[in-house]
């Protein structure tokens, strides 16, 4: 099963690694696919929230930094996680739709 995903590093999760169209795989592969990825979703929100506390203990710390640079550092490092967080939520949102239109 794990040949139908790839591990991505930036968002923490595997996501689906489909080498040929939907339509081609077998009902069985297609259940065992969508099995997985419903799992892997549910991590999602936890990801997030996770990611979500990271930010907000940057923010504390960007609150009483003085130093310039650290605080570019401190805003740079909080833009990509609010970014993975976007990302994991397409993700999440676009599982949604497809589930629907793979189940019909």
């Amino acid at each position: 099963m794990e040949q139908y995903f790839v591990y991505n590093q930036r968002l923490g999760i595997p996501l689906p690694k489909l080498e040929k169209d939907w339509e081609d795989y077998s009902e069985k592969e297609q259940n065992a696919i969508l099995l997985r990825w419903e799992t892997i979703r549910g991590t999602i929100p936890d990801r997030i929230a996770k990611l979500e506390k990271i930010i907000n203990e940057k923010q504390d710390e960007l609150g009483n930094e003085n130093d310039f640079e650290r605080s570019c550092q401190l805003n740079a490092e909080i833009a990509e996680l609010a970014s993975i967080i976007n990302d994991l939520w397409i993700w999440y949102r676009m599982n949604q739709t497809v589930s629907g239109r793979m189940h019909q």
